[in-house]
C-alpha cells in the first residue's frame, strides 16, 4: 500500500488510466506508482519506459501480473 504523509499534496481522481490493467513490459504511458492487482507489490515508472517483465517477479500460484496505476505524478 503506497503511504503518503501531506494528503494537501494529492487529488482524488477518477480518470479512466487508473482502471486499466498492463501486462508485464508495457510502456508506461503515465508515471507513477504501479500496484500488481494480483499480488499488491508497488513499482515506480517514468513515462516512456515499460514496466518489469515477466520475470521481475513471479506469483507462487502462476497468477496473472498485472499493473494498475496507483497514483500518477503530474509535471507542470
Amino acid at each position: 500500500m503506497a503511504l503518503y504523509k501531506y494528503s494537501t499534496h494529492l487529488a482524488q481522481s477518477d480518470h479512466a488510466a487508473f482502471d486499466a490493467k498492463e501486462k508485464p513490459g508495457t510502456v508506461v504511458v503515465n508515471s507513477g506508482i504501479y500496484r500488481c492487482a494480483t499480488c499488491g507489490d508497488e513499482i515506480a515508472a517514468n513515462k516512456g519506459n515499460p514496466l518489469p517483465p515477466q520475470n521481475h517477479h513471479q506469483h507462487p500460484n502462476k497468477a496473472p501480473i498485472e499493473w494498475q496505476l496507483l497514483v500518477c505524478s503530474v509535471q507542470k
